[in-house]
């Protein structure tokens, strides 16, 4: 007679000390416990040395007057402002120059990268002449070309470069008609909203619908029809039933200077371009390393397939390219942005001169002022940073 023998499997008890899983958990639990404090620490020190030199503390500064004025404001500011109000004008001209910056820098890069692999020679060699030029030379340096070399040697306002006798250049600025719609002018601006809308509404159709059946109606001229032929249709029937809804305040010549219109001071006007080219020239090697990423039979395969050069490039290589490009791009459009600081350089009012400059002389609040400043900063990179890691997800390869 056979007995059947059991075997008991019992896994064996290991002390929680040579637990890997509490080990960790105990590291982190000290590792935080000392970074806290330190932090208390080095506030606490903080509070205490600026209590012994009666140096005040807190936000209360940022509503008291500011006293003086900056030379460009997005929204309305006096030198009767308070200091917070000089902060909301530095933090918009900040985000003016990163948005314009990024967009030029972006399209230039593009054109610039795709140039550097031409067929032609000139243009390609045109291309790599622009990349190694001017991400060689310092930023700081064609700031002060563009400003101090380019822009202030224009002539003064009487004998200013005109343009149709509505745009002015000179050392003091571009001065551009300001426009000045009425109310039927934005029956206008709400088609061309909705125009746009019902567009990117009919691309969506189409693609699903090729998706499901392989075939596509193209959408272009329906598009613009209801980007443009609608607004401008509706546009001249309101000029007809009711007057021009659309007037353009010119600017003029009075006395010593242009009044009227808009004015890009010269300060914005080179911050921008030394931004745009400066940083374009990172872009378009980013471009280029994207699209040389491209595996070369996808372009044979268009090839054979009868696609023309151009529409191989924009429908197949681009789209691929894409997800090796972005990632890096992301940083070029963070280092944009953190570069705008430079502006303080040619007395630009962006954050950094306006608060970090006037505003801490004034208050003495070094405390608060860079505390501010630098979380301004580190929300404008991370925002960037979390906005372009989405749409680098929406690109990105998908396997199936």
């Amino acid at each position: 007679m056979s007995g059947a023998v059991s075997v008991t499997t019992e896994t064996p008890k290991v002390a929680w000390f040579r637990d890997p899983r509490i080990r960790s958990l105990v590291f982190q639990a000290v590792t935080l416990l000392i970074v806290l404090l330190v932090g208390w620490y080095l506030v606490d020190n903080t509070i205490d040395n600026m209590r012994r030199q009666n140096i005040a503390s807190g936000l209360g500064f940022l509503n008291d007057r500011a006293g003086f004025d900056i030379i460009q404001s997005l929204v309305p500011y006096t030198s009767d402002s308070s200091f917070g109000q000089a902060f909301v004008v530095g933090l918009l001209n900040t985000l003016l120059v990163a948005i314009i910056g990024i967009f030029f820098a972006t399209l230039v890069g593009f054109v610039v990268g795709v140039a550097r692999l031409s067929s032609n020679w000139l243009i390609a060699k045109m291309a790599a002449a622009y990349v190694e030029t001017f991400r060689n030379i310092p930023l700081l340096l064609q700031i002060f070309f563009w400003y101090h070399a380019v822009l202030k040697p224009l002539p003064g306002p009487r004998d200013s470069i005109s343009l149709l006798g509505v745009v002015y250049l000179n050392n003091r600025g571009l001065y551009l008609p300001s426009p000045e719609p009425f109310g039927g002018f934005y029956i206008v601006l709400g088609l061309f909203a909705a125009g746009i809308a019902a567009t990117l509404w009919l691309l969506r159709r189409e693609r699903k619908r090729q998706e499901a059946t392989g075939e596509r109606k193209p959408v272009l001229w329906t598009g613009l029809g209801l980007i443009f032929g609608v607004p401008v249709l509706a546009y001249f029937v309101i000029m007809l039933a009711v007057g021009n809804p659309l007037n353009f305040d010119v600017p003029a010549l009075t006395g010593f200077n242009f009044t009227g219109g808009v004015t890009i001071i010269p300060e914005l006007f080179s911050l921008v371009i030394a931004l745009s080219v400066y940083t374009a020239a990172f872009i378009a090697e980013n471009v280029r390393s994207g699209i040389q990423a491209v595996s070369h039979g996808q372009t044979e395969a268009a090839y054979a397939l009868g696609f023309r050069p151009n529409l191989t490039m924009r429908l197949i290589i681009i789209p691929q390219a894409l997800r090796v490009i972005i990632p890096p791009m992301t940083s070029q459009y963070l280092n944009l942005t953190k570069n705008s600081s430079l502006a303080v350089a040619i007395a630009y009012p962006d954050l950094v001169a306006v608060f970090m400059g006037t505003t801490l002389n004034q208050t003495g609040q070094a405390v608060e002022v860079v505390a501010i400043t630098m979380g301004v900063y580190l929300l404008l990179s991370l925002g960037t940073a979390g906005l372009m890691n989405w749409y680098n997800a929406r690109v990105a390869l998908v396997e199936r």
